[in-house]
């Protein structure tokens, strides 16, 4: 299991990944009720937390994950973002944990996505249980990846599983926003923003001329 990224890095991670609205498109799993997942009390920070503070535990909200719904979330994690030749898997990398941030916020959005995220690791953990008698983090990648495919398009998915496969779908969506959020992620896609590509020349001096700089 991967370590914790610390609070700071967290909430930095999970605003920058808020910003990809496109990526980050809400699917919402049937009519859940959005209370049957305990919801956050806390009143979290605002829209502007001081990030030269050195946050601890605490300071934000308290963390939803428990430890066999964070091991589901970061088998599944590896499942939808696996390691290759050019980045490691999204578990690798701690998006499960962005996960658990992200749906222990106390904000609208991220409250509207808690119960479809703890309900489906929920089923997905009873599902490996009933199929295999095991958790879904306790199978080999080929078992983890059959159960998936049954759920990994809403439109194709059999009746009985739409619900299961809304989370996936949100799931997916949220691994993708928290993984292309990352160093490694950006280079993976070829992302090359902000890095400076060459000494900068100053200037044109038909520029500098027309200011009277020249």
């Amino acid at each position: 299991m991967t370590s914790r990224p610390d609070r700071r890095t967290a909430i930095k991670w999970m605003l920058t990944a808020a910003a990809s609205t496109t990526v980050l498109g809400r699917i919402e799993l049937g009519a859940q009720d959005p209370a049957a997942a305990s919801p956050v009390a806390a009143k979290g920070y605002g829209t502007d937390p001081d990030m030269m503070r050195a946050y601890k535990p605490g300071d934000f909200w308290p963390l939803t994950f428990t430890d066999a719904q964070r091991a589901a979330a970061a088998a599944l994690c590896a499942i939808i973002i696996p390691a290759d030749d050019f980045s490691p898997s999204a578990a690798d990398l701690g998006v499960h944990d962005f996960i658990d941030e992200w749906i222990s916020a106390p904000y609208p959005d991220q409250q509207r996505d808690r119960p479809v995220i703890v309900d489906g690791l929920a089923w997905i953990d009873a599902e490996s249980q009933r199929r295999f008698e095991k958790t879904f983090a306790e199978l080999d990648d080929g078992t983890k990846s059959a159960i998936c495919d049954d759920v990994c398009s809403v439109e194709r998915a059999a009746l009985e599983l739409k619900d299961a496969a809304r989370f996936f779908a949100r799931f997916r969506d949220l691994t993708a926003g928290g993984f292309y959020s990352t160093p490694e992620g950006m280079r993976d896609i070829g992302y090359t923003g902000n890095v400076a590509l060459g000494a900068f020349p100053g200037p044109p001096q038909r520029v500098l001329e027309r200011l009277g700089l020249a």
